[in-house]
């Protein structure tokens, strides 16, 4: 592998902010807690989504494990990185994870895939250096508010434009699997679209989805929580138009009702309705979720952990949520890891609403790790055990590997 140290010209007319350890002051002796990374791997599982999991290696012999969100691209970005990180102390994470930043400026480390890459090595660090210090991740956030956090279940039907179909589902999932919270997509096919490109909702397709809501809510009753996703697929006023034909009803939130690039326009549809608004999942750091909770254009904000930032950073716009008194409701389509590491988060922060599962027809979602029962009753809960408290199973790992993929290597 080449060494990217020495890539940039030393003569150029910029120099980035150096956070590696070759400019800090070093000690010749050498204490307990002095690890070095020796190697960060990635390999992507085929579950409802290709999962990205990593893995940094230390000279300890320990091994943490973490997961950039989903999609192509990540493995390459880490590998591209992995030099960077040799060498370098797991313990500090803040100052590696900035290093990160710095080294990748240019590449685009404000967001995107580069931030997902560094995400995953973040969740990792937090594992491996829960492991170092023998306490459990939650305890290097902070540590805890609750034992167990509220899991919503995202559902999905093999009609999901059918009201009644979605209401079977509904009430199937929080009888027989005991979640109290629940969500369904909204930005399904009606019948009456004209030009879906152009994001305007007519009247029956708004009075059609309404049907959704009304259908589900009303079966569900006060036994469980309901939200409903949009996915950024509507103009201002359709949204406006929408959100204000469910106030009648037992909305716990609108997911996403508008594309994310324009804070103003979500903040112009948040105020406009009393229909409570959720976004946050396509933004990126704290520095992007900033605006949509200072201009209070949000209701709930709902960032991605895996894709945020990693899990200090998700901590900071948590603390950033709170000021203005909103909660937050973490979005998630992970594998266990990185669902583990949203709810180690979860569970050490005052505002967590819920955490989103989305797996719950993947028969082997569990089978990745050795732990059984991490979701009973729409809860998950907090392990005492050093790190995440998962333990990959890299059998199943390899089971599910994306075609062409290479396994990691042992601990």
């Amino acid at each position: 592998m080449p060494n990217y140290r020495t890539l940039r010209d030393p003569n150029a007319e910029y120099t980035m902010r150096d956070l590696s350890s070759e400019t800090m002051e070093l000690t010749a002796d050498r204490g307990p807690r002095d690890v070095e990374i020796t190697d960060v791997q990635t390999t992507m599982v085929d579950g409802n989504y290709p999962w990205i999991l990593v893995r940094v290696y230390t000279d300890a012999g320990l091994v943490g494990t973490g997961e950039s969100y989903w999609g192509g691209g990540d493995d390459a970005i880490i590998e591209r990185m992995t030099p960077f990180l040799i060498g370098e102390n797991p313990l500090d994470i803040d100052r590696l994870y900035e290093h990160l930043i710095q080294k990748m400026s240019g590449e685009g480390s404000i967001s995107g895939k580069v931030i997902s890459a560094i995400s995953g090595i973040e969740i990792a660090l937090h594992d491996v250096a829960g492991k170092i210090l023998d306490v459990p991740a939650y305890q290097l956030v902070g540590g805890k508010y609750r034992d167990e956090v509220r899991v919503y279940c995202d559902l999905h039907t093999e009609d999901e434009a059918d009201p009644i179909a979605c209401a079977d589902e509904g009430e199937r999932v929080v009888e027989e699997l005991g979640y109290d919270a629940i969500k369904f997509d909204l930005d399904v096919p009606s019948g009456h679209e004209k030009d879906r490109a152009n994001r305007h909702l007519r009247g029956p397709e708004i009075d059609h989805k309404a049907e959704i809501v009304r259908e589900v809510t009303e079966r569900v009753g006060d036994r469980a929580d309901v939200a409903f996703d949009c996915h950024w697929s509507f103009s201002a006023g359709s949204a406006k138009r929408l959100a204000r034909e469910l106030e009648p009803y037992d909305v716990w939130w609108l997911e996403d009702p508008v594309p994310p690039e324009n804070h103003d326009v979500q903040r112009e549809v948040t105020q406009s309705t009393t229909t409570p608004i959720t976004v946050g999942e396509n933004v990126y750091r704290t520095h992007g979720q900033r605006q949509l909770l200072e201009e209070q254009s949000v209701d709930i904000i709902a960032p991605d952990l895996p894709r945020v930032g990693g899990m200090r950073e998700t901590r900071k716009v948590a603390d950033l949520a709170d000021l203005y008194y909103v909660p937050v409701a973490m979005h998630n389509v992970s594998s266990p890891i990185g669902t583990m590491a949203s709810a180690q988060v979860a569970a050490a922060i005052p505002n967590s609403l819920a955490l989103e599962y989305h797996s719950y027809q993947l028969g082997w979602w569990e089978d990745l790790v050795e732990e059984d029962g991490l979701i009973e009753n729409g809860r998950m809960e907090i392990p005492e055990k050093p790190g995440l408290g998962l333990t990959l199973d890299l059998d199943a790992v390899s089971e599910h590997m994306v075609d062409g993929e290479t396994l990691f290597d042992e601990a």
